[in-house]
């Protein structure tokens, strides 16, 4: 759960890096986070608390995709290549699940080996 508390922390910073495991970490909390509202909005007959929570976690999920991009060592801005139909969010699920590169590179040291804050 720390993990996806991380995340939230840092709301919408676009810098430095993020490991593997905090990218797919918040994206499974996030995922299960979602169905829960997706029924609980069903059962109540609306779609208001589903559409809150994806607003309120839009830019955090941007910026650790972003950071897990960095520690590819590719340029945040490949995050578009998703809007390429199929082809696109295939592309950007290989980017985002490549290890990170294990020096440090123009986007900071590597996460992995940092000290726990």
């Amino acid at each position: 759960m720390h993990w996806y508390v991380d995340v939230l922390k840092k709301y919408a910073v676009f810098s430095g890096r993020a490991r593997r495991q905090e990218y797919w970490m918040f994206f499974l909390f996030n995922l299960i986070i979602s169905i829960v509202l997706t029924v609980v909005d069903r059962a109540i007959g609306s779609n208001v608390l589903s559409l809150i929570y994806t607003l309120a976690v839009l830019l955090p999920g941007l910026g650790v995709a972003v950071r897990r991009l960095h520690d590819t060592g590719r340029s945040g801005w490949w995050i578009l290549i998703a809007l390429i139909p199929l082809v696109g969010s295939i592309i950007l699920i290989v980017f985002l699940a490549t290890e990170g590169k294990s020096e440090p590179n123009q986007y900071g040291p590597n996460p992995k080996y940092a000290p726990a804050h």
